[in-house]
């Protein structure tokens, strides 16, 4: 048995997905008469309560579209410490917007909203002005962390005073939701613009969405244009997506559970301490070599990430049931036992 947890990402697409391929109405969506893309933005503008959306090839594409859109070159930009634009997305706020990154330190992943005016610039002849602030729900690095409603009510609050729009990279914000028992609209209300990811734990193979207000999305467009995302029978993509979007967000409670067993059995193990899981990510920090946790745990079936030197990630996902999280806490349980032996020879 192969245990596949490291990443959400790899889920394959259900038999429904399929079916929904194979009877798809297709057009060509830069040619905007794609009407299968067109059901998906008009359901992904519903769900998240905006005017309109744009469907991107991936979650980091939907991000610096957003942050091209929303910004001109020298504007100062908030980001979080370890947010996923700035840490896994090749360095494109520099790149391709020409922003100066300003980072705010958080619990987690989440910030406390008075960070906002003390990393907020306002524009003289000396400064750049800052105009956009961008937050992350769930939390990659921060182990699935939620960010709550109420902060993101302080967020908008803050921005509004200040006179600067509000981006959030939702490339989990579904699991967000459903951790904090809430209708989506609850987060997304409270932000300018949204990207989610159709195709980590909703399961589609490929895709995001970007949602906002629709002189902004019209710009986007021309951004999708310019980076290269311009896909032509996209229905066959899209129609995936409706099926994520109408079938398999309140499941992800089911990731949810699998990830706190794990939490629960590492944090008995030797070696192991495990950060309190919220969603479906659990870090783990390491008292041996994370890369050699990784590679002897591949040995034994279990696939998952190290990411820092005493850092292992784990993430469960619709493709994860129950027979694989008991061959991951067994293995585990294992090696844990296997290099606390070497440790007193």
């Amino acid at each position: 048995m192969v245990a596949d947890l490291r990443s959400d990402t790899i889920t394959k697409p259900t038999t429904e997905m399929y079916a929904a391929i194979a009877s798809a109405e297709l057009g060509d969506d830069v040619l905007g008469d794609e009407p299968t893309v067109q059901k998906l933005e008009e359901l992904s503008a519903s769900m998240t309560g905006k005017e309109s959306a744009v469907f991107v090839p991936s979650g980091t594409m939907g991000n610096q579209i957003a942050l091209a859109t929303h910004t001109r070159p020298g504007d100062s930009v908030l980001f979080e410490d370890e947010a996923h634009m700035v840490y896994y997305e090749a360095a494109a706020p520099a790149v391709l917007s020409g922003v100066l990154v300003r980072s705010m330190p958080s619990d987690r992943g989440v910030v406390d909203p008075s960070q906002i005016e003390k990393r907020f610039m306002r524009r003289d002849e000396h400064t750049p002005g800052t105009t956009l602030a961008c937050f992350e729900n769930t939390h990659n690095r921060g182990g699935g962390s939620v960010t709550s409603v109420a902060s993101h009510k302080e967020y908008r609050s803050i921005a509004d005073r200040l006179g600067i729009l509000i981006h959030l990279d939702g490339a989990r914000v579904f699991n967000a939701s459903v951790a904090l028992g809430v209708d989506v609209k609850q987060i997304t209300s409270l932000v300018d613009t949204v990207s989610f990811c159709l195709s980590k734990g909703l399961s589609s193979p490929v895709g995001s969405v970007l949602c906002g207000p629709a002189d902004f999305i019209s710009e986007a467009r021309f951004w999708r244009k310019r980076l290269g995302g311009g896909m032509r029978q996209a229905g066959i993509l899209a129609a995936c997506g409706i099926v994520s979007l109408t079938k398999m967000v309140d499941r992800l409670a089911d990731d949810h559970a699998r990830a706190k067993r794990l939490e629960t059995a590492f944090a008995e193990m030797s070696g192991l301490d495990p950060v309190p899981a919220q969603t479906n990510i659990v870090i783990v920090q390491t008292d041996a070599s994370a890369v050699e946790w990784q590679e002897r745990l591949e040995a034994k079936g279990v696939r998952c990430y190290s990411i820092a030197p005493h850092r292992v990630r784990f993430v469960t996902h619709k493709d994860v049931g129950d027979k694989e999280i008991r061959h991951t806490i067994d293995s585990v349980a294992v090696l844990s036992g296997e290099l606390a032996n070497s440790r007193t020879k």
